[in-house]
């Protein structure tokens, strides 16, 4: 066959798509290692499986996230150079926006209350974005989200893309986190008994929980909270805790308890404790909400049997959390599961 022969130009029957800006650095994004860790608890010998997203663009599971709602939003015309991403955040999904922001040329404006932590926001400025602390006075949590909201009814050249709102948060896990996981799994020749994630937005437990039940219908999805501050289980803002990225104040609309099965909970003293062990004991370099998803998936363990199979997220990276209590002495008190723990060894698979 002679070059001349082959015919150029699309074929008639599959519609041209103009690739998306974000197909550059998609490589950047997901692919991410799951995790065998095997421990004894109280002695026993004890085994569970967790997402080590530290190996995302930004060191975070909402690059996922962040990624998949711009694409959504270039593909439906929502989303056009130049505009200004806008968005109220608890730290890494400001984290995910500025560096994406910066990646595809687009100013990034971030409001984030003030008590996160001063990595966080330091690692926001760094990728160019404009960080707007908002302080408990001026609203907290809810007066990020109401100032970022301000902005896109008052500026035509916004993009806002509502994390707590918008179901492409869900797609987005559905999508990849949920699928990565079933074949790593199947790696190791098992297949999910229930997976358990901390709720911040709610879009890793409910796209991941969507995807792991239509292929194990029986699969059971736990949210997670911190038992300081059990805001799912009240439905409102009770109590103060220190794990951030969780338990925002309040319940996102893409949260669907109906959905899910019971709640979860660790005490934050708990996780800090765990997270630093995690760390010291195996070389994990990962944050608070790592260390309270661990202690929720050691309880699922305990009651569903040594043989099940347990699968959670470690979100984020320790680095976001070098100025917090994660870095200090933390007291241990006796209803804490982290002394019963025996951390072992781990296998990880891609």
């Amino acid at each position: 066959m002679t070059l001349s022969s082959t015919k150029a130009g699309p074929s008639p029957h599959r519609p041209v798509t103009e690739p998306s800006p974000i197909d550059a650095i998609s490589a950047l994004i997901g692919g991410t290692p799951l995790v065998e860790i095997r421990y004894r608890f109280d002695g026993r010998s004890r085994r569970l499986y967790a997402k080590y997203e530290i190996e995302n663009m930004t060191g975070s599971i909402k690059d996922r996230m962040a990624a998949y709602i711009l694409r959504r939003g270039y593909a439906d015309g929502d989303l056009r150079p130049g505009m200004t991403i806008v968005e109220a955040s608890s730290g890494n999904t400001g984290i995910s926006f500025a560096a994406l922001g910066s990646a595809l040329s687009h100013p990034v404006r971030i409001y984030i209350p003030d008590w996160m932590s001063r990595e966080r926001i330091e690692l926001i400025r760094s990728f160019g974005a404009e960080v707007v602390l908002v302080s408990a006075e001026e609203g907290g949590f809810i007066g990020a989200v109401t100032r970022a909201e301000s902005d896109a009814a008052t500026h035509d050249d916004v993009f806002v893309p509502r994390q707590f709102d918008n179901r492409a948060n869900i797609e987005a896990h559905e999508q990849s986190t949920g699928p990565e996981i079933e074949r790593q799994l199947a790696a190791f020749n098992r297949r999910v008994d229930a997976f358990v994630a901390g709720v911040g937005t709610g879009g890793t437990v409910m796209g991941v929980g969507r995807y792991l039940r239509r292929v194990a219908p029986a699969a059971r999805i736990h949210p997670l909270e911190p038992a300081n501050s059990p805001t799912l289980r009240t439905g409102h803002r009770v109590g103060h805790h220190r794990i951030q990225g969780i338990s925002d104040e309040f319940i996102p609309s893409i949260v669907d308890l109906d959905e899910l099965d019971e709640t979860l909970d660790a005490w934050d003293g708990d996780a800090i404790l765990m997270a630093q062990y995690l760390c010291r004991q195996l070389g994990l370099a990962v944050g608070i909400s790592s260390g309270a998803n661990f202690l929720g998936a050691v309880q699922l363990v305990e009651e569903l049997g040594p043989e099940a199979t347990v699968v959670t997220i470690f979100p984020d990276s320790n680095k976001k959390y070098l100025s917090t209590a994660l870095c200090h002495d933390e007291p241990v008190q006796p209803s804490y599961l982290r002394p019963r723990i025996e951390l072992e060894r781990i296998h990880a698979v891609r």
